[in-house]
């Protein structure tokens, strides 16, 4: 089995595959352009096996590199295209791509790092670097796939561990397969007259379904925004495509009910349901969006390990602020720190076991730990309780605090300082940073914000922190361990929360 013979090859080549900007492309389009790239792929040397990188914004040449890959063998690795050359340096290193294809406007953020790997650029032509319309230009629009096995590594997906250091998560060639079935149909009931539309990109495993897999398992139709997913635009893009199923995350549903009111209506009667994941939905937001907009909001949770969404409400069985119910063909489980199941209504460790997990990552027995805090009220509905490390989520990424802690501790002023997760307004997280400086009459506002914008410089930008303050000393235990539990804003439970 060979992903792009079951997702691109076999739809009706006459039906409307991708909506994008000003332009449609039809399934057969699309057929042409992946063959067509897949051919530039192997004349540039790649075999079955080889990880091709991309670097590219939600686009056809996305989707054109992507089956183009698998199409081959080449095992096709997305990657976040807002990061630093330090970031791609890593990626260079961890996947040995010899490939890479990007957009133009980031070649930037990887010349400096990109050493022996061919890149090929789509957008403007660029000094040294293959181009992308000259490129399948050259080449036939028919391919024949690589005959890969459904249990063949189709391609890696990165995820971020405790260190901040992004790991590779390794799918099979089945691994979309299942989560298509199970949340696609099985949740969503998705169906060829439906058409996608996700803010989540491409690159993101949650992205990568709600925008190219799901749609294109059942010959839907996806719109694909290019943008960066600010609230008008959004509701603008959308308004106009008319989507059936809406994707994005809570920091983004909570800009777009402030962005919209009766001076500025948006008509999004055409969704029929939204999808939030990435971090928990607030309760608040679920009923402000369903009395404005009217459509549901499904808040589930998924992981780059396990591919996509394993526990979700079912349409008309929400209960706002819940992560629902296991996702048919996904089990779960909630242990204490032994290992033993908990009782109902008691928080514990969640683990889940399912066929799309990531290779290398399941224990013997085919459970995943998932590092999130749950428990499971008396209907048998899964409600989140926080992490079990110390990573949070920031517009839908993982934050590492240490990641953060070692880009301010480079401020010359900088004695120590500690990053933990407090809630904004709309009770989303977000990085605060306590701080010790060296001398600290510094203190202030002038240099809080001289901190955020060093920070900046250096890292992720979602990831700089939107609160400083400064303590004369971090609070640690007797063998000097910081407690960050102590630095943490008070959290109360949901309604009808956890046993204690």
């Amino acid at each position: 089995m060979n992903l792009a013979t079951e997702f691109l090859d076999r739809k009706p080549r006459g039906k409307t595959a991708i909506l994008c900007g000003d332009r449609s492309y039809t399934y057969g389009e699309m057929c042409g352009m992946a063959n067509r790239a897949g051919k530039g792929l192997r004349a540039l040397g790649v075999r079955a096996g080889d990880r091709v990188l991309l670097l590219l914004p939600d686009s056809p040449e996305f989707v054109a590199a992507w089956f183009g890959a698998l199409k081959i063998g080449a095992i096709a690795v997305p990657t976040n295209t807002s990061l630093r050359p330090a970031d791609y340096a890593h990626f260079l290193a961890k996947s040995e791509a010899t490939i890479v294809l990007l957009h133009s406007s980031l070649y930037p953020q990887i010349e400096p790092v990109i050493a022996r790997a061919t890149a090929v650029v789509t957008g403007d032509p660029v000094d040294g670097c293959v181009f992308w319309d000259d490129w399948i230009a050259t080449q036939s629009p028919e391919l024949d796939a690589e005959p890969t096995a459904d249990d063949d590594i189709a391609f890696w997906l990165w995820t971020s561990g405790s260190t901040g250091l992004p790991k590779a998560a390794p799918h099979r060639h089945r691994d979309w397969i299942h989560c298509c079935e199970s949340y696609g149909r099985g949740v969503l009931g998705i169906g060829p007259e439906d058409v996608t539309f996700s803010t989540a990109k491409l690159f993101h495993a949650y992205g990568l379904g709600n925008g190219l897999m799901f749609p294109f398992f059942v010959g839907a139709t996806t719109a694909l925004f290019p943008g960066r997913p600010q609230a008008r635009p959004v509701l603008e893009f959308a308004q106009n495509i008319r989507p059936t199923l809406f994707f994005s995350v809570p920091t983004l549903y909570a800009a777009m009910l402030h962005e919209t009111d009766a001076a500025n209506p948006y008509d999004l009667s055409s969704v029929r349901l939204a999808v939030s994941a990435a971090e928990p939905l607030p309760a608040d937001l679920y009923r402000r969006w369903h009395e404005r907009f009217g459509s549901e909001i499904l808040d589930g949770i998924g992981s780059t390990e396990v591919l996509h969404i394993y526990v979700s409400p079912r349409p008309g069985g929400v209960k706002p602020g819940s992560t629902g119910v296991p996702v048919p063909g996904y089990e779960v489980r909630i242990t204490d720190e032994h290992g033993a199941p908990v009782e109902r209504g008691q928080v514990g460790d969640m683990w889940v076991r399912g066929a799309s997990l990531a290779v290398g990552r399941a224990d013997p027995d085919g459970w995943f730990f998932t590092g999130d805090k749950y428990f499971a009220d008396e209907d048998g509905h899964y409600w989140y309780a926080g992490r079990s490390d110390d990573m949070f989520r920031v517009l839908g990424e993982w934050v590492s605090p240490i990641e953060v802690e070692a880009a301010l501790i480079e401020h010359p002023a900088v004695l120590e300082c500690a990053v933990v997760a407090y809630k904004d307004e709309n009770r989303l997280s977000k990085p605060k940073a306590c701080v010790v400086l060296k001398d600290a009459a510094a203190a202030g506002d002038e240099m809080a914000s001289e901190l955020q914008q060093f920070v900046r410089q250096r890292i992720a930008s979602y990831k700089y922190p939107r609160r400083i303050e400064f303590l004369d000393e971090l609070p640690k235990t007797p063998t000097g361990k910081i407690q960050r539990y102590k630095l943490r804003d008070p959290d109360p439970q949901p309604a009808g929360g956890p046993a204690q």
